[in-house]
Parts: structure tokens; C-alpha cells; sequence
């Protein structure tokens, strides 16, 4: 990606940007030009002699001089427009506008606004925070906006994002932790188990057992020959498959599957390992709106806390005042 910033390539875009707008400018001034052409009777010749399906005559006539006119004010206004804004390489323009500018100008307005309220909320615990009808309404805002892409407009996510509003968490479900989580983002990573499981009949076994631990039904033989070689993953699930959520590592008899619970998915897994990546969101939201964003998802997974959103109250700022 360093070549791109190279001095040739702000001449290569520059170049070809210039020589694309006088190309058009050289072909309209040759259409432009109307050529009368005379028959042998000395009258004007008023087709150009192509003929399509025997009586399709192509006419020798001009172009419309509104479109004409038109097609020159565009080339104008093209020439004006790579003076004044960015568009020729890196060169910035006399205007001195980017868009990045443009964004760090109204990040800056939204916080002159808003700041005063998520900095008000940042002050308080977590759980007062999930209790405010207010922040409520915002935290929602926040969580359809970054957040349910992948977990959902419910927060009930999907196959392989976890559902944020059944209690069961793989790094556990405290405020704290939950705020962490989006502040920090977390990658869960089962290995792959094929190896050293070894054949496909083992797999299969220790598939059965670990369905068998949910209480979902299983081969009996195969579950009986799957319990010693799930030793194997015991480190990370603990010998009833509890799990650790000081690993992520998923509990495995609770009946809650990230991608399915059927004998198939489950030797997937195990065949395969898998890897999921939550994205950290701290430096990108910052702080006090993750702190909102935190109370928010919290309450999803406690429904003693008040779920009907006040309308918002308008926000005084010191500007205001």
C-alpha cells in the first residue's frame, strides 16, 4: 500500500483526470463542425450514405446547439471544480476542503452538544445509568447504529454472534465486563481438535457426548467412548463442560449454541475449530458514549429494568445558557 503514495501516482491520476476532460472537449469540437456535402446536381446531400435494414437512413445533420452548449458548460465547470476541491492527485485545492476536515468539524459540533449529557452519564454506575429512561433511549440509538449488524435489531443475534438478551455470556455478563468487552472488542478462537481427536469416529463420539451434556439426545454407546477422549477439552470447557469464561471458552450444557447444537455442527466444530471477532469500539465511540452503550446492552438481559423509552428532553449546553 506504500506505492500509493508515491509522487508517480499523484501525476498518474492528474494526468489522466486532465486528458479525460480535453478528450471530451476535442470530440464535441469535431462534432460540432457540420459538413455539407453536395450530389452531383450541386443540391446539399442530406444523409451520410449508411443504410441499416434496407431503409434505416442515417441523416447528416447537426448536433442540437442547446447540447452543445450544455456539454461545454460541463467541461467549464469540470476545469473549476478541480481548481477549487480536491480531485488532481494530491493536490488539495484553493478551497482547502477534504472530507475527512468536513467530519472532524461536525465530530466536533456533536460533542459542543452532546458531550455535557454522556459526560453526565459517565458519572454514574452502570445500573443507575441502565435504569434512566433517557439514557435508555439513547444507548438503543447507539446499539442499532454499531451494534445490530451482527447481534441483531433485537439483540437476539445469529448463527456465530451471540444473543445478547438470554443471560448466558462467554466472558461473563457484569456491566464492568460488558463495557470492557465493547471497549476492548474480544477474539474466541476454539482450535481445531481434529488432529488430536484422531479419526472421524472419535469425532463423532466426542460430538455425542458433549450434545449429551445439554441434554440433547445421543448415540448412548457413543457417548460413553466420547467421555474419556473429552479430556481433551478439558482445559478450556472443565470436566462438565461448564466452561470458563475467564477464557471464553463456552459452557457446553447449558443448551445455548453460537452455531448450532446438531450432531453435524458440533463435529464441525470440533473437526474444525472456529474464530469469532468482536470489534473494539472505545476508541471509535469513546468512552462515555460506550459507557451509555454498556448500561443499554446490560438491561437486554435483565428485564426488571425499565424498558418504556421516555421521549427526549431537549439538552442545555452551555452555549445556550
Amino acid at each position: 500500500m506504500a506505492d500509493f503514495f508515491n509522487e508517480f501516482w499523484h501525476w498518474y491520476v492528474a494526468v489522466i483526470t486532465v486528458l479525460s476532460i480535453l478528450g471530451c472537449g476535442i470530440l464535441l469540437w469535431s462534432q460540432s463542425t457540420y459538413k455539407v456535402k453536395l450530389r452531383a446536381d450541386g443540391k446539399p446531400e442530406l444523409t451520410t450514405g449508411h443504410v441499416w435494414d434496407e431503409d434505416l437512413t442515417e441523416l447528416n445533420t447537426p448536433m442540437p446547439r442547446w447540447w452543445i452548449v450544455l456539454f461545454w458548460l460541463t467541461i467549464v465547470f469540470g476545469f473549476g471544480y478541480l481548481a477549487l476541491y480536491p480531485g488532481l492527485g494530491s493536490y488539495a485545492g484553493k478551497l482547502g476542503w477534504n472530507s475527512s476536515g468536513e467530519y472532524k468539524a461536525e465530530l466536533k459540533q456533536a460533542k459542543a452538544e452532546y458531550g455535557p449529557l454522556f459526560a453526565q452519564y459517565a458519572q454514574q454506575d452502570l445500573k443507575a445509568v441502565a435504569a434512566d429512561p433517557h439514557a435508555q433511549a439513547i444507548g438503543e440509538r447507539l446499539f442499532l447504529t454499531y451494534c445490530a449488524q451482527c447481534h441483531g435489531s433485537d439483540a437476539r443475534g445469529s448463527k456465530g454472534f451471540p444473543n445478547l438478551a438470554d443471560g448466558d455470556w462467554l466472558h461473563g455478563g457484569e456491566p464492568s465486563t460488558i463495557k470492557q468487552t465493547i471497549m476492548q472488542g474480544r477474539v474466541g478462537m476454539m482450535p481445531p481438535m481434529g488432529a488430536a481427536l484422531g479419526s472421524d469416529k472419535d469425532i463423532e463420539s466426542v460430538a455425542s457426548y458433549v450434545r449429551s451434556l445439554s441434554g440433547l439426545s445421543a448415540d448412548p454407546i457413543k457417548v460413553s467412548f466420547g467421555k474419556p477422549k473429552f479430556a481433551a477439552c478439558v482445559a478450556c470447557h472443565g470436566a462438565k463442560g461448564e466452561g470458563n469464561p475467564a477464557l471464553g471458552a463456552p459452557n457446553l450444557a447449558d443448551k445455548v449454541w453460537l452455531y448450532g447444537g446438531s450432531q453435524e455442527t458440533v463435529m464441525e466444530t470440533i473437526r474444525k475449530g472456529r474464530t469469532n471477532t468482536m470489534p473494539a469500539f472505545g476508541e471509535f465511540l469513546g468512552e462515555e458514549k460506550v459507557h451509555v452503550l454498556a448500561a443499554y446492552v446490560w438491561s437486554l438481559s435483565h428485564p426488571q429494568q425499565p424498558k418504556t423509552l421516555a421521549p427526549a428532553q431537549p439538552i442545555v449546553t452551555a452555549a445556550a445558557k
